[in-house]
């Protein structure tokens, strides 16, 4: 049985419509208000064509402050943090010594000495605390700051009408402003390919702009969406989650877990250009090129999605898995992320999903994301 360790203090209205909280990252998390396909399809379709508010505060929140801030960050991550002016922020990923992939983290640089970190459910504050030893700096683990996720198209008009200059923040851009009478951070960030934004807000406040956004947005076809409603929304914009696509999840049968590597996870593009001294640099450039699968898309026959962890097909043998798929009445695609072995991992090549019932779906590799492909809909300006 999980410890649950973490609250959020929106879990009472979580609880009023049905949330069953359930442990992730220590946190008591609303993945589901109900278990029915009708909910899943609303909030999903809410935020690909309105807009849908989320509790994501579950996600850790490191401050990391102080004249060797910016080394710390430079030695955990594999970005230049030289080239993140304050105002912005970027996605990087954080490895082993063995330069395999262990978090994933948004770098925010606040101001002078002055960052936050927000990271997943993997061993990223063990890493910043460890570097962070007898350096001046410190760091600073803060479940006092929530973190609530509107996405949707119409998230930038809704805060439009309260936040004077919310159309002119750019993609991974940071803005301290006030929300509903409240001190608010918004960042121009999300994990759903939608043009949407996080809102990091003191407890104290938390449940006063959850109610105030959900009451005035109704109109506008603002809802609360269940914590599940993100894995149908990175599958179809590829965005991965730890550990549901890696080997902690998925271990090889003849070898035990050893960690992927980012080339395997297709997430090399987290590395600033030749980026050197950061945790595993050298074991992460002499991996390249010896991968043993690779992240790659699927899209298959039907309307049938492939259940989590399918088993891909190639003539018949297994040759892989697919982490999570999803069927999209809005979008008419059938499709998944899979892992898969490198020759595989090219446009057009044919496969089967075997399902745990026995049903076998007929499927294509594809190159992801699916979903807005050219990424314009999350940077648009405006």
């Amino acid at each position: 049985m999980a410890i649950i360790w973490r609250h959020s203090v929106l879990a009472p209205r979580h609880a009023e419509i049905g949330g069953e909280l359930e442990d992730w990252n220590g946190m008591g998390t609303a993945w589901f208000y109900d278990h029915t396909p009708e909910r899943a399809k609303a909030d999903y379709e809410a935020i690909r064509t309105k807009a849908g508010l989320m509790d994501v505060s579950g996600l850790k929140k490191l401050h990391i402050v102080g004249a060797d801030a910016a080394y710390v960050i430079d030695r955990v991550t594999t970005r230049n943090v030289e080239k993140i002016a304050p105002g912005r922020s970027t996605y990087a990923s954080i490895l082993n010594a063995d330069g395999k992939f262990i978090d994933d983290c948004i770098i925010y640089h606040l101001a002078v000495n002055t960052w936050m970190v927000v990271h997943g459910t993997g061993a990223g504050m063990e890493q910043f605390t460890s570097v962070a030893a007898a350096k001046n700096v410190s760091v600073l683990f803060d479940d006092d700051l929530h973190d609530m996720s509107l996405q949707g198209p119409v998230a930038v008009d809704f805060l439009a009408k309260h936040i004077k200059g919310i159309r002119d923040l750019a993609y991974f851009g940071i803005m301290n402003t006030r929300l509903f009478g409240r001190d608010v951070m918004i960042s121009r960030t999300g994990y759903t390919g939608e043009r949407g934004y996080e809102i990091f807000v003191g407890a104290k406040d938390a449940t006063h702009l959850w109610d105030n956004i959900l009451s005035e947005g109704a109109s506008m076809g603002i809802r609360p969406v269940q914590f599940s409603t993100l894995d149908l929304l990175r599958t179809e914009s590829y965005l991965l989650f730890y550990p549901g696509d890696n080997s902690e999840t998925y271990p090889f049968d003849d070898a035990p877990h050893v960690g992927d590597t980012i080339w395997e996870l297709g997430l090399e593009f987290t590395v600033s250009p030749e980026k050197t001294g950061f945790i595993g640099a050298e074991n992460h450039y002499a991996l390249e090129g010896k991968e043993r699968f690779k992240i790659y898309g699927v899209r298959l026959d039907g309307t049938t999605p492939a259940d989590e962890g399918a088993d891909l097909l190639q003539d018949g043998k297994k040759v892989g898995v697919v982490t999570f798929g999803m069927y999209s009445e809005l979008n008419k695609h059938n499709v998944g992320i899979a892992r898969m072995p490198k020759d595989c991992a090219t446009p057009g090549v044919k496969l089967t999903v075997r399902n745990e019932d026995g049903t076998e779906i007929g499927c294509v590799t594809e190159e992801m994301p699916f979903y807005d492909k050219e990424k314009t809909i999350r940077i648009a300006k405006g």
